[in-house]
Parts: structure tokens; sequence; C-alpha cells
């Protein structure tokens, strides 16, 4: 499957952004999905995942309550709303994907290319 990651930006803090991730190539719905983020010298860490169906989620707890991860089989897509963004979300934000549910990136053989979040104090 192949994977293009969209919707970074500039934002001040308190702010919104969605990330979009557009799948091509095998069957999506086959494809548990994520989103990592890499700050500059710190390690790709797990922000947000979800299942095949979509009907179960995980968010890193520097997340939870802030962004909403989200998935559309049919149209071979995956969102994360990102709300009430704060300067340390800055990062470079990638899709993933597996299939199954992984923390660790080494686990996801599928990658988007990143979209660069930076959110401004």
């Amino acid at each position: 499957v192949q994977l293009q990651a969209s919707g970074g930006g500039l934002v001040q803090a308190g702010g919104s952004l969605t990330l979009s991730c557009a799948a091509s190539g095998r069957t999506f719905a086959k494809y548990a999905m994520a989103w990592f983020r890499q700050a500059p010298g710190k390690e790709r860490a797990l922000v947000a995942a979800i299942n095949r169906s979509g009907g179960s989620t995980y968010y890193a707890d520097s997340v939870k309550g802030r962004f909403t991860i989200s998935r559309e089989n049919a149209k071979n897509t995956m969102s994360l709303q990102m709300n009430s963004l704060k300067p340390e979300d800055t990062a470079v934000y990638y899709c993933a994907a597996e299939d199954s549910v992984f923390t660790t990136p080494g686990n996801y053989d599928y990658w988007g290319q990143g979209t660069q979040v930076t959110v401004s104090s």
C-alpha cells in the first residue's frame, strides 16, 4: 500500500489542524493505521492508531483529549484532527500502515512521506 500524508502547516498555540493520509494500492481496509511524529533530535513516537474497522483507537497520553484519529475505508483515507495544539506538538508527522496495531515504528512496513506541523507560541 502507498501512503500520502498531507495537511501540515504553521499554526499558533491553541489552534487546530487536520492531517490526512490517502492510501492507494492494496485494500485499505486490510490495514490498521497509525500516526507517528518525530521532532528534531528525538525518536519517532506513536501519536495515535486505529484498527482496521475504525472501532478501536489508541492515543499517546500526551495527545489524549486533544487529537482524534478516524478513517473512512470507502474513501481509503485516514485523518488526525488536532485541537488545542501546543508548541511541543511541533514535529514531522508520518502515517503508517500494518496488518495490526503496533506501538513501535519498527513494526510498520508502510509509511507516508511525512508532513511538517509547526506550532508557534
